[in-house]
Order: C-alpha cells, then sequence, then structure tokens
C-alpha cells in the first residue's frame, strides 16, 4: 500500500464535502483508478464513483446535484478529449453560477521510462497539447495544474473556495500520470473549504431604495435566479406583500416568487412586444438578473429610476452589458432584502397608497391568470399548454421540474405555475442538453422527489438520451421525462423570421430545420435504459399516458419518456 497523489485528492474531495465523483476515465487515471480500488478494498472514504458513458451527461449530472444541495461534486474527465466533451455543460455552468470541481488528466511529461505513469501508449504523444487549462479558462473561475503531491489539499480547498463564492462557478485543476502517481506521506486534513460571506448592502442605499419603493405609484422587482436561495424569496414576498411591489420574472432560471401571490406579474422570454408591467414600472429594483430586459423590444420607461443588485453586477464575462441604474451593488439578494425589510419596519407607510397598488397589481394578474385558464382548454390537437396544464394536476406539488422547453419555455412557466422555491429549475445557461443530466443529479441529491424534466424535441437529442437512459437504470434514478416534440428546430425558425419577416426564408418550403421522419425517442429511452416509453398523439390520450408514466416511476421504479406530438413547425 502507497499513499499517492492520487489518494491526497481522494481524500481532499471527501473532506471538502464531495459525495459523488462523475466518471469519465482514460488512460490518463491510473493512479486514480487505484486509489479508489485501495479505499474500497480497505473501507476508507471516498466519493461515490458514478460512471458516465458521456462527459457532457456527467457535467450537467453534477450541475442538478448542486443545484438541489448548493454543494459542489466532482467530474472527471480524460485528458484534452473529454475536457472538449464536456461540451457546452461548462458554459452552462458558468453562466448558471454552479459550483463544480473539474478534474482531468495530462499526458505524461516523460517518456524513457523515468517514472511510474511514464507514456506507454501511442496516444499519448497524440493528446499532448500545448495549453489544456486553456480550452476552458473561459469558463471557469479558477484553474490549476498539480505538480506535486505534497500541496494538493491546499489546492483542493483553494478551488472549492473559488468555487462557493458568490458568483459561483465551475474550477479546472490538471494532473499529470506521474504526478498522480507520486508517492507522498499524508498530510493533515485541511478541513472543509469556506466560500466569502455574503456582501451586504451600503446602509446609505437601504433607505433610499425603500423610500423610491414606497413612493412609487408602479414599483416594480425584475429578477432571474434570485430563488437559488429560499430565504432570499421569503425576504421578497414580505419586501412586496408589505410595500404593494409588483414582481416579473425575466428568463427565470429558478422558483423566485410565488405564482398564486397576486403582485405576481408574469414572465418575459424572447416576447416579441413591450411588458405591460415592465413599460408602466416608474421605480424598478433588478435583483439577480442577467437579462432583466431586451432593450430593442421591451424596457422600462426612460425616465424610470432603476437600482441594481447582484452577485455580479458588472457581468464581468459579458462584453457587451448595460442598464441605466441609479445605483448598481454587487451584494447577495437574501442579504439585501433583509436589509430592506429590516429598515422598513422602521418607518410609515401610506397605508392607501400601498392599498391602492395591490389592486391595480391584482387586477393584472386575474387578468393574466383567466388568459392562461382559457388557453388550457383542450383543442383539436395537443397544445403546449394543455399539456403543461395536464402535467401540473398530475405531478406532486413537492416534485422538481427541470424546464429545456427552449421555444415553450415561457408556456412551461406560466402553466406550471410554481410557487414554491427549490422546486423549478432552468439550466442558467445557453447550451442545450442539459436536462438529462440534471435529472439524474437532481434525484441522488433528493431521492425521496419526484423529478420532472420537460424538453423539447431537438434538445432531447442534445442531451445523449442514450447515455441518459443507462445511467438512471444503472443508479436507480427513475424520473419522467416528457419531450415537447414539434419535430424540428423552431427556435432558429423564430430567430429567421424575426430578423426576416418577409424574406426567403419566410416563403421556403424547407429551412432545414426539421426532423422528418421523426426518431423514436421513447424507443432510445427503452433500448438504452428499459425506460417506459410512449409517443401520444392525440388529446384523450394525454392524460392517461401521464398517469402511467408515472406509475412506471413510482412502482416499478423506472425512468419514463413520453413523446408528445405538438403542432409541428
Amino acid at each position: 500500500m502507497t499513499y499517492t497523489a492520487s489518494t491526497a485528492l481522494l481524500d481532499a474531495l471527501t473532506e471538502a464535502g464531495v459525495s459523488y465523483i462523475f466518471a469519465n476515465f482514460g488512460s490518463d487515471h491510473p493512479g486514480l483508478i487505484e486509489a479508489i480500488a485501495e479505499a474500497a478494498a480497505l473501507g476508507r472514504r471516498a466519493p461515490m464513483v458514478i460512471t458516465c458513458p458521456n462527459e457532457m451527461v456527467a457535467l450537467s449530472a453534477a450541475h442538478g446535484y448542486a443545484q438541489a444541495t448548493g454543494r459542489a461534486q466532482a467530474v472527471v474527465v480524460h485528458v484534452e478529449c473529454g475536457t472538449q466533451a464536456l461540451a457546452g455543460a461548462v458554459h452552462n455552468a458558468a453562466r448558471g453560477r454552479v459550483p463544480v470541481f473539474i478534474f482531468a488528466g495530462m499526458s505524461p511529461f516523460t517518456q524513457e521510462g523515468e517514472l511510474p505513469g511514464s507514456r506507454n501508449e501511442f496516444i499519448q504523444w497524440i493528446q499532448d497539447i500545448a495549453d489544456q487549462r486553456g480550452i476552458v479558462r473561459g469558463y471557469v473561475k479558477y484553474d490549476n495544474e498539480i505538480r506535486t503531491a505534497k500541496n494538493i489539499r491546499q489546492i483542493v480547498r483553494r478551488a472549492m473556495q473559488f468555487a462557493h463564492s458568490d458568483p459561483k462557478g465551475p474550477v479546472y485543476i490538471v494532473g499529470a500520470r506521474e504526478v498522480m502517481e507520486e508517492a507522498v506521506e499524508p498530510a493533515p486534513a485541511a478541513g472543509s473549504s469556506s466560500s466569502l460571506a455574503p456582501i451586504a448592502l451600503p446602509e446609505q442605499w437601504v433607505s433610499e431604495i425603500v423610500t423610491a419603493l414606497a413612493r412609487a405609484h408602479r414599483p416594480l422587482i425584475v429578477t432571474s435566479y434570485l430563488g437559488r436561495n429560499p430565504a432570499a424569496v421569503d425576504e421578497l414576498v414580505q419586501l412586496c406583500n408589505r410595500l404593494g411591489v409588483g414582481v416579473l420574472e425575466s428568463v427565470p432560471s429558478h422558483a423566485n416568487y410565488p405564482h398564486g401571490d397576486m403582485l405576481y406579474q408574469g414572465n418575459q422570454w424572447n416576447h416579441p412586444f413591450q411588458n405591460k408591467a415592465l413599460a408602466e414600472a416608474d421605480v424598478v429594483v433588478v435583483i439577480d438578473s442577467d437579462v432583466p430586459w431586451i432593450p430593442t423590444v421591451s424596457r422600462p420607461p426612460s425616465w424610470a429610476a432603476i437600482y441594481h443588485i447582484d452577485v455580479d453586477p458588472l457581468k464581468q464575462a459579458m462584453p457587451l452589458w448595460q442598464i441605466n441604474a441609479k445605483g448598481a451593488f454587487q451584494a447577495d439578494a437574501a442579504t439585501a432584502l433583509r436589509q430592506l425589510n429590516s429598515h422598513l419596519r422602521t418607518i410609515d407607510l401610506d397605508a392607501e397608497a400601498v392599498s391602492a397598488r395591490k389592486r391595480d397589481f391584482g387586477r393584472a394578474h386575474s387578468e393574466r391568470a383567466a388568459t392562461l385558464a382559457a388557453q388550457e382548454q383542450p383543442a383539436d390537437g395537443i397544445t403546449p399548454e394543455y399539456l403543461t396544464a395536464c402535467l401540473r394536476r398530475r405531478i406532486d406539488p413537492n416534485s422538481i421540474v427541470l424546464n429545456e422547453g427552449i421555444t415553450n419555455y415561457p408556456v412551461i412557466c406560466d402553466h406550471m405555475a410554481w410557487s414554491k422555491p427549490g422546486g423549478f429549475f432552468a439550466s442558467g445557461g445557453g447550451s442545450l442538453g442539459w436536462n438529462g443530466g440534471a435529472a439524474i443529479g437532481f434525484k441522488l441529491a433528493q431521492p425521496d422527489r419526484d423529478v420532472v424534466a420537460l424538453t423539447g424535441d431537438g434538445t432531447y437529442m442534445f442531451s445523449v438520451p442514450s447515455t441518459v437512459h443507462w445511467m438512471a437504470r444503472r443508479y436507480r434514478t427513475p424520473f419522467l421525462q416528457v419531450i415537447y416534440n414539434n419535430r424540428g428546430w423552431k427556435a432558429p425558425k423564430f430567430s429567421a423570421l424575426a430578423i426576416h419577416p418577409d424574406g426567403y426564408a419566410s416563403r421556403a418550403a424547407d429551412l432545414g430545420l426539421s426532423f422528418d421522419p421523426p426518431p423514436d425517442f421513447a424507443g432510445i429511452a427503452t433500448a438504452a435504459g428499459g425506460a417506459f416509453g410512449r409517443a401520444v398523439k392525440r388529446v384523450e390520450d394525454v392524460e392517461d399516458a401521464i398517469a402511467a408514466a408515472l406509475r412506471a416511476v413510482h412502482e416499478e421504479r423506472r425512468a419514463a419518456v413520453l413523446d408528445v406530438h405538438l403542432p409541428g413547425l
């Protein structure tokens, strides 16, 4: 038995609270594989290995686990090839501010047998590149190379501190075979890494923001991911109900505010029209939002007073970004809202003005609710509104719903009408295929809750369903996946027609965007993972199909896929 750098890495990850290694092993990992086998043989604590035949699914699973728990898990990939195969998942983790620890091996740096782990396979020359870390440097908060076994605990601790400090995100560490085989004396436990303390609003601005909201005729909160911390949602509900402030979600990746509350004014995505609540706002507080509005289409009035509170108000990774805020503050949402609520308790409010604002927002809320209810009625074909309403009525209110519906993002938000924080998620990024792996990560993190993944048909293929459903069976993480199948890429069509409404594309019979003939999506999941699978093409079959799929998840403990055919492109 030899204590190696690989053993030290396992110990450091365990100390950092890592429960799972989502692994796609390669020829660069013999030391790590040996250390894992040794730990199992000797009964030493180590994270559980989850075998992931595809790297993007591995990172998406870690992404989902972190969204459910707030804690980074480990993803292990193979040199530069496996790093590139992380694909868009590393973008999603970066843009979604999700903590993940990524480790990749490197090609050995000796070739004559000078050290244990020296090159002995032809690919180790082919896979040696000048700057492996540079592949992901634009997406990670921290990258480093393990050069000696002696300071691995320090490197892991520092990496985890970066990952868990706002704005959170992925970190990337590499180590060559010779280093990971190096023998070392066991070092004392370093303890878990502590993230930086939440940042508060400057006290002098607390009074100004509260006063501005209290005096406004139509004050509005705009948010996208405030709900990643349920405590922030509780504080926001208190603030809005005390003052009579409306809430608008913009591209929401979390459940940020109860949809049933009369102050909730809906959500906006790529809607090609001015949002009414935003147009009428005279004071706007943007809290935790990357895209609070799209200025060429919808924006607040030029004279509105705007305040911006965010963990990353500069949006440092975005070359072009601006809102004309009167004040912008780097602050934790829950902390800032707690400060505002505390100040509120020290002042007298105009009760009549608060009541008037609540009546106005309540009237708009009721009108919106009536419109949505009308959209949910059955039609000749299956509409996304009807499908989502059927799902809402059937699933457990304690379920976790994952939204990767793309052109149906807003429909799913509107008609799921989620009210409890911690139950509704999108990736937070813009690379498609997150939902399948994320469903496995969520189910591992919270096995007693149902996980329902709602996906477009193109996104379903991006998610690598053969890997996803093999893993779901192997690791007993059954979930319901519903495909909103319009048999093609609808989003690029919308984008083209938005810019060229009367161009050639508007008159073309084939834009190269359709999936014809359509794949057997349910059959893929059945073949790969023994999943329950059913194609649903008639309105009268929707309710029974959902019930049967949920029985498969609950009673048979296997994943279920419903391929629901909507009107096509």
